[in-house]
């Protein structure tokens, strides 16, 4: 009798403890959202029933995912290659990304080849460029190239044209051209490879049918809802890995490339043009500088777009859940060879220590800055990590925390005050597949 009475006040004791250091906290949190609204800074919206209601309907259009449909859907994944979509946005470290599966000889890489489209159709109508990116996608992860002669208008498509093809291992090598060797790891070398004599994309067609995974690398699919048609077609076997990165080096890193990215802004914010939170964006704040208003004010659209990306896989079924793998930059800069190799596992590939080393070297480098930033080159991982606290402003700092509050809290970075020594959590269950 006398241990259950010492059970339950040990139990009131705690319990009581845990509503003291919580009471702080939340009156902490209540008072900076006070100040935040009162210095006109926006915030982002938290969670909201109605998004996911939304959001969960995208994944059930009246067909039931169990029973013989789920059956069906495992059956034709197992029989069918590995066809991977690496969802970034501009300015995440996806070039880095997506040479680590570029080098490897098993991998069929595409880079960027949604470029097109948006060159032919801007500044057309945002959701026509997303469906035609989709139609896209949907011909090249079945190694119908012919696709791209819709938007090259009189130019001749060949190898020497598309899909980053100065760098892509797979164009600079036999059979196709004797500039690199296939098992070979290392970037490709730019200028031997623009001596390669230019082949009919019906060549790389044949090419593209030989390999067990095929990779494209785009940051043009403004969110995943885009992706759903090819996620749930069994005949593609999709599988979406997910980059983000701490929004405020985003930031740094976007304002830094700013002229490069004025249009891709513009096109980010149209996207949302007819919804009223959205008008005040296209209207630049500040005239003087209009690159930089339309590349700061895209950045907060773009958090929004993560937080319905990260409703959106959470509403999904199990079997798409089991397809989708989430990767923080920081992670993989900083721990190159364990998330390699947790990349590789999702993508059943094999690793091996050449490739291994690669990654390392890659985050290794003796600097960060480069007067070429789309360049792909090793580069010093803390540096990069950690640039945007030398380089923004303490307003700066404020206002993208203030608008990409909860992504950060979901993704695990801390926001910028004395007492936290670094902006990263520990990897753990925000960088897992989910």
């Amino acid at each position: 009798m006398k241990r259950r009475l010492h059970k339950k006040y040990l139990i009131l004791i705690l319990a009581y403890s845990g509503l003291l250091l919580l009471i702080p906290y939340v009156l902490d949190y209540r008072d900076k959202s006070v100040q935040d609204a009162q210095r006109g800074l926006p915030q982002q919206q938290s969670r909201c029933p109605d998004l996911e209601n939304r959001v969960a309907q995208l994944w059930d259009n009246g067909e039931k995912l169990n029973g013989s449909y789920t059956t069906e859907i495992a059956v034709n994944r197992s029989q069918s290659r590995i066809n991977i979509y690496l969802h970034a946005t501009w300015r995440t470290g996806s070039s880095f990304l997506g040479e680590l599966f570029n080098q490897h000889p098993d991998v069929f890489y595409l880079y960027e080849p949604m470029w097109h489209i948006w060159q032919a159709l801007y500044p057309g109508d945002a959701g026509s460029l997303q469906g035609a990116v989709r139609d896209m996608m949907n011909a090249l992860y079945r190694c119908d190239f012919s696709v791209l002669k819709l938007y090259a208008g009189s130019q001749n498509i060949t190898t020497s044209f598309i899909f980053g093809w100065k760098m892509n291992k797979v164009i600079c090598s036999e059979p196709l051209c004797d500039a690199h060797k296939r098992y070979q790891i290392g970037l490709v070398k730019e200028d031997q490879c623009a001596k390669c004599q230019k082949r009919d994309i019906r060549d790389l067609e044949r090419e593209c049918k030989k390999y067990p995974v095929m990779v494209i690398k785009g940051v043009r699919v403004l969110d995943v809802s885009t992706l759903v048609p090819l996620i749930k077609d069994p005949t593609i076997n999709l599988q979406v890995i997910q980059l983000f990165r701490d929004p405020r080096a985003v930031h740094n890193s976007r304002l830094k490339s700013k002229q490069a990215l004025v249009k891709e802004s513009i096109q980010v914010l149209r996207s949302k043009k007819q919804n009223d939170k959205y008008k005040r964006l296209l209207v630049p704040s500040n005239r003087v500088n209009r690159a930089e208003s339309y590349v700061s004010s895209a950045m907060e659209l773009i958090c929004d777009n993560w937080l319905s990306d990260m409703m959106l896989v959470m509403n999904a079924p199990p079997w798409v859940r089991r397809n989708y793998l989430r990767v923080r930059y920081e992670d993989l800069v900083l721990y190159p060879m364990q998330e390699l190799q947790r990349l590789y596992r999702f993508s059943n590939l094999p690793t091996f220590p050449a490739l291994e080393r690669f990654a390392l070297n890659m985050t290794r480098g003796n600097g960060y800055s480069s007067d070429r930033p789309f360049l792909i080159s090793s580069r010093d991982a803390k540096e990069a990590i950690y640039a945007w606290r030398e380089r923004l402003s303490v307003e700066q700092i404020n206002q993208v925390e203030a608008y990409c509050s909860e992504v950060m809290r979901q993704l695990g970075y801390h926001k910028n005050t004395p007492r936290v020594t670094t902006s990263l959590s520990p990897p753990g269950p925000s960088s897992e597949a989910l």
